[in-house]
């Protein structure tokens, strides 16, 4: 079985998974602390797992791991077909309002640990390509609230090289709904291919750490 076949998989049973707690969960009344199974899929700590995609929640930026999981509980994130890490994660963010802000403040207690290099690419070639993003997400890529643009420093690079394929392809970034998706998906136009998304991620890794 090849990684992509493996990952499809994995990503399929998380999805089954995902929707057979949520029915579990809505079934009955829940405190605030029963909606945190965040770790389940994205480990340890909000360290990130590789094989389903799900990426650190660990140092993140409260405002917009809020603003995310909104998005897929308004159905503006995670419903193109083609984008299974989305679907997978949507069932997980209907939540209400207190028990999204329970996750947002737990997660913003875990120690923030950079991801691991997992990528190769040419970091030169990336640095020229970066100029456009160090626009919003700064030029350490340690993100601008101003701009509504995360930080990416730090972040698993396999996730930002899956999303940026994502907002590429139009599987994320053209809900109606979603103004910054939109923003983003009309600025990685110089991004076309697999080899420029892996150059860019590549000098993304060589940025310090926030």
């Amino acid at each position: 079985m090849n990684r992509r076949v493996m990952q499809n998989t994995l990503v399929l049973l998380t999805t089954l998974a995902a929707v057979l707690l949520q029915k579990s969960a809505t079934s009955a009344e829940r405190e605030p602390f029963n909606d945190r199974y965040c770790t389940t899929c994205h480990g340890t700590e909000g360290k990130g797992n590789e094989g389903i995609q799900a990426p650190r929640l660990a140092g993140m930026e409260g405002w917009y791991l809020r603003r995310q999981l909104e998005n897929f509980r308004a159905g503006i994130r995670g419903t193109h077909p083609m984008d299974r890490e989305g679907i997978a994660m949507k069932p997980m963010a209907n939540l209400s309002d207190e028990s999204m802000a329970d996750i947002v403040e737990w997660v913003g207690g875990w120690p923030y640990v950079p991801a691991e290099v997992t990528i190769t690419g040419d970091a030169a070639a990336g640095r020229s390509l970066y100029g456009v993003c160090a626009t919003c997400h700064g030029d350490q890529a340690q993100g601008k609230v101003a701009m509504g643009a995360p930080a990416l420093a730090g972040q698993n690079d396999w996730y930002l090289v899956t999303q940026l394929k994502n907002f590429v392809a139009g599987y994320r970034g053209k809900h109606a709904g979603d103004a910054y998706g939109q923003q983003m998906a009309a600025m990685v136009g110089g991004l076309g291919n697999e080899t420029a998304i892996l150059n860019v991620v590549s000098y993304i890794n060589t940025l310090e750490e926030r």
